[in-house]
Formats: structure tokens, sequence, C-alpha cells
């Protein structure tokens, strides 16, 4: 993307038919990067309050707030952290929660951040801009513990031979050295489909900004704050996030609970928190070929039930 293009969020159209936004409702976008989603709730008539733990997002988008009369509020904060940081602001319930799971364009575009192998910068990736950094984890970690964060987040089976290759070549201080050891130490030829070093720098990030775990809570706060008839809709990027989601819906929606002639049907679950999830969403051709970061996205949807969510000690 170039400087003149803003950032267009991937799934919108399809993100605002789950979404089914209301005029005057409250609506919590959990993951506001460059404001894309929030704006486009807001052209729907929507209230936002809108989250991001990076100090970046949080600063650049006051022009977005200024821009918007009062229909968003911009919370600095992790979305795992929404349901008492809503309370705080006076807000118990809302109509809609939408989570768009990893690292956003505008970290992605910047060299300086480090989360990209596509122009060098220090090797950083993190998201709050505080704690371990990609550089201090990669020069200080045991060679197993690299190879462990790397297969688990990253799913790549030559985790081993990276993670010896990292240790060898300390110290690392820059994206594009890491880039360099990964391609070496697995093969690369410029013609190749997908870079080697994609599934490293993946697993690296997630690990260092705790994605999952986030995802995991995120999901469990949404639950807990979204009115009967709320609406959850959540966009992944890759098949350890979307696993997360798919099976929290299935499991919330009674899906896990129905038995079969191998399982025996589990009475001690709490009721549905969530009605059967919608069909999962995916790209367009015509999206992927304007935006190619669309071509891994999946979007999965479900409507809140009237039930306690299940932390409510039901």
């Amino acid at each position: 993307m170039t400087a003149a293009a803003p950032h267009v969020p991937v799934l919108l159209d399809e993100v605002l038919s789950a979404l089914a936004i209301a005029p005057g409702e409250t609506h919590v976008d959990g993951t506001f990067g460059a404001g894309g989603y929030s704006s486009a709730m807001i052209g729907k008539g929507a209230k936002v309050v809108a989250f991001d733990r990076d100090p970046d997002a949080i600063r650049e988008g006051q022009q977005v707030v200024a821009a918007k009369g009062g229909a968003l509020t911009l919370v600095e904060g992790r979305f795992s952290e929404m349901e008492h940081l809503l309370v705080e602001r006076g807000v118990s319930q809302v109509a809609g929660v939408t989570l768009d799971i990893g690292v956003s364009s505008m970290q992605l575009d910047r060299p300086d951040r480090g989360f990209s192998f596509q122009a060098d910068g220090p090797l950083d990736m993190r998201m709050s801009q505080s704690g371990t950094s990609a550089a201090d984890f990669l020069n200080s970690a045991p060679e197993q513990e690299i190879a462990d964060v790397i297969y688990h987040y990253g799913e790549e089976h030559r985790s081993r031979r990276i993670a010896r290759a990292i240790v060898e070549a300390r110290p690392l201080t820059r994206t594009g050295e890491l880039a360099a050891v990964v391609r070496k130490a697995v093969g690369y030829r410029a013609g190749d489909k997908r870079d080697p070093a994609t599934r490293t720098f993946q697993a690296i990030r997630i690990h260092l900004n705790r994605e999952l775990e986030e995802l995991e809570r995120g999901l469990e706060a949404a639950e807990a704050i979204l009115q009967p008839g709320g609406r959850l809709a959540v966009v992944t990027f890759h098949s350890l996030e979307d696993r997360i989601v798919k099976r929290f819906l299935r499991s919330r929606s009674g899906g896990e609970g129905a038995g079969s002639r191998h399982r025996p049907l589990n009475d001690d679950l709490p009721a549905p928190t969530f009605q059967k999830p919608a069909k999962a969403v995916r790209a367009s051709e015509r999206e992927i070929a304007a935006n190619p970061r669309a071509r891994s996205a999946t979007l999965r949807s479900a409507v809140r039930t009237s039930a306690k969510s299940w932390g409510a000690g039901q």
C-alpha cells in the first residue's frame, strides 16, 4: 500500500453485515489500528468504544476521535480487559464486539516497529512498545525454547534447525539479519512462493505479545459484555487463531455437548451463551486481488443469547 492509500479493513462489508448495526447502538472495536472498522461502524450509526494497546494507534487515532464528533471513544488498553475498562466508563453492555486479530497494517508497514522483514528495521515486534523485544528474546533464550516457540506458534517443522542457526548467529539486532539467518538455515530461492522467514516472524511476534492468550481472554470478555441479541464478529489470519475462535463458538453455542455414540451427552454444561455460529466467511478473489493480506482472513460471527456468561458462576 502506498502512503496515500487508506488502510482498508479486511472483509469490511461482511463484518458490517454480521454486526447488523442499528443506529444508536454501542459497539466495541477491540483492535482499533488505523480506525477503519470503527469509522465504518460509526457510518452505520453506531457509537463506538475502541481499544488498542499500541501507543502509536492511540496517538494517531485522536484525529479520528476529533472527526467523529463524540461518536468514538478511544481507549489505550488490551481488548481482553474490555469488560472492566467499559464498566469504568459507565458501559455495562454493548450491542456488538468486533475483533481483528493479529498485527495491524500500520504496524507491518513501519520498518521501525520490527514486525516485517520486507524492509530492514530494529528487531522489536512489541505491540505495546514495552516489555521484552524480539532481540531481547532471541539473544537470551535457550535454543530449545526458541525452537518450541517457532514450532508451536509458527507451525514450522524445521524449528530446531532455525533455532540452532539463530543461536549461532547471536547477537541479532535487525529484522534483515533474522530473515537472512532463517533463509540460510532452511534454503531459499528468490522465486519461491513464500519466504521461509514468514513462519518464524509470526511465531516470535505471537509469543512476545501473548496473542493467543489475549484472544482467549478477549472472547470471554466479549461474552460477558454483549447484551442479549448482541453480535460478535472476529477476523483471524491464521489457523491457530481461527481454531481458538471456532472452538470457543462451538462450545458456547452448545456444539460440544450434543454427544454421539462415541461420546456421551454432557448435561453439566451451562446454557449456551451464543446461537449457532454463522458459516465462516473468507475473502473474495476480488478483495484478495486488491489486498493480498486478505488471502488468509476468516470471519466467524455469532449472536449472543440471554444466558449468563460461563464466567459468571452459572
